[in-house]
């Protein structure tokens, strides 16, 4: 599966789950059921080494903003959800986090940044294909530690600083 090819399912589910994150995923697994299961693989890989490109401190500060707080495993469905946002804002988000506020029309702390169930969409495609689980991707794993330099999420003055575009938007 090419990149674009990834990219087209991941845009056709949300845009017809009309941004609801759930729903997409649903749609996706309904999609990825169309495909033979090295093509579901393939899919897998390619989520799999965007959310693990998107183990960055910044991205998680602005997560922090977005969601007002976000544990290890919010930050984790935050990922997955920022993937099932695009391609543009995926990278626009890796290139520079503060432009989220941007790159979001709008965002909703309720139903918006959890993207938990897109992350399973291709190993429940697997499943149902094959009767089995998903194998080994074969790709490196996440490192242990976010890329790049941690800051204190906790102080609002740092946040509204490294994040103003986010922080005037959705905080203030």
């Amino acid at each position: 599966m090419e990149e674009s090819e990834f990219w087209e399912l991941v845009d056709a589910a949300r845009e017809a789950a009309e941004g609801d994150p759930e729903e997409q995923a649903d749609l996706l697994v309904e999609r990825l059921l169309e495909l033979d299961p090295e093509s579901v693989l393939d899919f897998a890989r390619h989520f799999e080494s965007r959310y693990n490109r998107a183990y960055r401190w910044d991205l998680w500060g602005a997560a922090w903003v977005l969601l007002d707080g976000a544990s290890d495993d919010a930050f984790d469905f935050f990922r997955c959800w920022l993937i099932g946002q695009g391609r543009d804002v995926f990278e626009g988000a890796l290139h520079h986090p503060d432009a989220l506020a941007d790159l979001l029309t709008d965002f909703d702390e309720e139903i918006d940044g959890d993207g938990e169930e897109l992350g399973y969409a291709a190993d429940e495609a697997y499943e149902q294909l094959t009767g089995t689980v998903a194998p080994d991707l074969g790709i490196p794993p996440a490192a242990a530690e976010p890329e790049g330099t941690p800051a204190d999420f906790e102080n609002e003055r740092v946040l509204a600083e490294r994040y103003p575009k986010l922080w005037n938007r959705f905080r203030e």
